[in-house]
Order: structure tokens, then C-alpha cells, then sequence
């Protein structure tokens, strides 16, 4: 609390701020959706997708990409 009163310029982060961060990011890392499961202690993967799961611009060209190359497309 110190920090924050000499830095009052910082944006205030909250540790489920950083839970957020985290997960979304390893799911746009690809890592596989039952280990950040595990590492956020769900115990319902649908309770981990549907919370960090968010649809990243750029994970959603590279799942495009997939079908371009499998149907003969632009990569």
C-alpha cells in the first residue's frame, strides 16, 4: 500500500487480474486447455473456457489458416 501512495500514477492490478492474464494468454500460446485447467484449480474445463476462453483476433487467423492450407487455399 506504501508503493501505491509514493506511485499513484500505477494502474492498480489485481491478482485476479493477473489470473486473467495469465490464462488467456496460455490459451492464446496453444497450451492445452486441461493444464491451465489444472494450474487455475477448475474442476470443470468448461468453467476454464468459458471464463478466460476469450476469442483472440489472432488465434482466430490461425485456426482460419488451418482450413486454407487443408483446402488448398492462400496460407
Amino acid at each position: 500500500d506504501r508503493f501505491m501512495k509514493r506511485n499513484p500514477d500505477l494502474p492498480r492490478i489485481r491478482f485476479h487480474d493477473l489470473r486473467h492474464t495469465s490464462a488467456t494468454l496460455l490459451i492464446h500460446a496453444g497450451e492445452h486447455p486441461k493444464v491451465i485447467q489444472s494450474r487455475l484449480g477448475h474442476s470443470n474445463i468448461t468453467t476454464t473456457m468459458n471464463t478466460y476462453g476469450h476469442l483472440l483476433q489472432e488465434t482466430d487467423q490461425r485456426a482460419s489458416s488451418h482450413f486454407d492450407k487443408l483446402f488448398g487455399g492462400k496460407e
